[in-house]
C-alpha cells in the first residue's frame, strides 16, 4: 500500500491522508475515497482538469511524458511541481505522497 496525503487549496476541506494501490493513479486513488478531482477527458491525458501539485513524493511517480507536459502548460496557474493526476501511477509499494489539489470550483466539468 502507499499512502497520499492531500491539501487543499479550498480551506473548507480539511486534509486527508488516503492509501493507495501501486498500479493506481492519483486521479483514481482520489475519486475512490469521495475526493473530487475533475477530470473531463476521463482521466486519459487529453485535458488539464486533474491539474494537482506533487508537493512531497514524485520519486515514487513516472517521469512527466511530453504530452503531459503540453496539458499542464494549459492548467490553471501551473508550477515546477504541476502534474496530470491521471498520470501520476503509482510505481511501487511503500511510497508516500503528498498532493496539493487547486481550487476546483471554478473548473467546469466532472
Amino acid at each position: 500500500m502507499n499512502t497520499i496525503h492531500f491539501s487543499f487549496e479550498d480551506k473548507t476541506m480539511p486534509p486527508l491522508i488516503v492509501e493507495g494501490e501501486q498500479g493506481d493513479n492519483i486521479l483514481e486513488v482520489a475519486l475512490k475515497n469521495a475526493i473530487n478531482i475533475h477530470h473531463n477527458c476521463g482521466g486519459v491525458c487529453a485535458c488539464s482538469t486533474c491539474h494537482v501539485y506533487i508537493i512531497k513524493g514524485d520519486q515514487f511517480i513516472p517521469e512527466m511524458t511530453d504530452k503531459e507536459e503540453d496539458f499542464v502548460d494549459r492548467a490553471r496557474n501551473p508550477r515546477l511541481n504541476s502534474r496530470l493526476a491521471c498520470q501520476c501511477e503509482l510505481l511501487e509499494d511503500g511510497a508516500e505522497l503528498h498532493v496539493h489539489i487547486p481550487d476546483q470550483g471554478t473548473i467546469i466539468g466532472h
